[in-house]
């Protein structure tokens, strides 16, 4: 119903671009809920660690849409913004939100998970803040590398995305201790309908994104906000609302290593397997994506993965350490906000 009024208020001409900017994100939302939904009924019949995968690789898929149909629209910062967003609001937002949820839910107020995916999780983040604040250095100091970032992009997207392949198997062949005695409610809904709502969503996240960033640039000017703040908070936001419920949800539940599988795994995708892939698919849009960020959030990157690795390395986190990265998220929203 949504997606269907988000393409009304697309294509219907007097509708303001801000209502129709609001619809699709909503939609996006709805969307991103139906894949999340489609992929834990699927998942469930594979263990943890793969629902966590299947789970943060398709949900990711409204912002793989969001992010191209930015870049052919030639805006680059709402690309780039939107892309990155995606890993700072699932790794402070959504997992400082599943932390409290899940430590409140636990004997002794201390959420319990396997630190092998955390610890996974931080090494990718700091891979790809590697070459982000190598390339930003490179331009700050305008030496002769910064005149071929788009190559070094390329190259470096290859290297993260054969190393994340690498980390896949290790993850997917390898069971962590304790999880086959980890018990999950049974699939409500038999496979082939899930098959066929993950299809229909997919296609339905496509032009969801397209009608999204649509109505983004007019309402950017209407609203008077960011194309930083657009893209880092509110584009990502909207389309990481499916890992905010699945992930508390899941987290209320008792079900802490699904809850941070879940959370940890659409970080590390994002991070080390969304990002390169768009720079690679991005050479077949109007407009090219690197690794070139500003210094602002090539350092936020890193601070992040730290924050990230110092909170769930030791496999437990209490209310306080959510606390404290759902704060770190609102002092980067609010230099977003002052940004270009």
């Amino acid at each position: 119903m949504l997606t269907l009024l988000a393409g009304i208020t697309r294509f219907v001409t007097g509708v303001g671009h801000v209502l129709a900017f609001v619809v699709a994100g909503f939609a996006l939302a709805g969307v991103a809920w139906i894949v999340s939904f489609s992929t834990e009924q699927v998942g469930q019949r594979f263990g943890t660690a793969a629902t966590g995968m299947m789970q943060s690789t398709l949900g990711n898929l409204p912002e793989f849409f969001v992010v191209i149909f930015a870049l052919n629209a030639g805006d680059k910062v709402v690309a780039e913004t939107a892309i990155l967003g995606s890993i700072l609001v699932n790794a402070l937002l959504v997992l400082g939100l599943v932390i409290i949820v899940g430590a409140l839910r636990s004997e002794g107020r201390i959420m319990r998970f396997s630190a092998r995916l955390p610890n996974d999780t931080a090494t990718m983040l700091m891979t790809a803040s590697f070459i982000i604040l190598l390339v930003a250095l490179a331009n700050g100091a305008n030496d002769s590398a910064s005149h071929h970032i788009k190559t070094i992009s390329i190259i470096s997207a290859v290297a993260i995305l054969i190393a994340y392949s690498v980390w896949v198997h290790q993850y997917l062949t390898t069971e962590p201790r304790g999880e086959k005695h980890q018990e999950h409610e049974p699939p409500r809904v038999p496979t082939a309908t899930s098959l066929i709502l993950l299809g229909l969503s997919g296609l339905a996240a496509a032009f969801v994104s397209d009608w999204f960033v649509h109505a983004l640039e007019p309402t950017i000017h209407t609203v008077g906000i960011s194309r930083s703040f657009a893209g880092l908070v509110i584009v990502a936001i909207a389309g990481n609302a499916v890992e905010h419920a699945v992930g508390v949800v899941l987290a209320a539940k008792g079900e802490n290593e699904l809850a941070i599988s879940v959370v940890k795994n659409s970080v590390a995708q994002i991070a080390a397997f969304l990002y390169p892939l768009l720079v690679l698919v991005s050479l077949l849009t109007a407009t090219t994506l690197t690794f070139a960020l500003p210094p602002v959030y090539a350092g936020a990157l890193l601070g992040t993965s730290v924050i990230v690795w110092q909170i769930t390395g030791d496999g437990e986190a209490t209310p306080f350490e959510g606390a404290s990265l759902i704060a770190a998220f609102v002092i980067l929203a609010t230099v977003a906000a002052f940004e270009a």
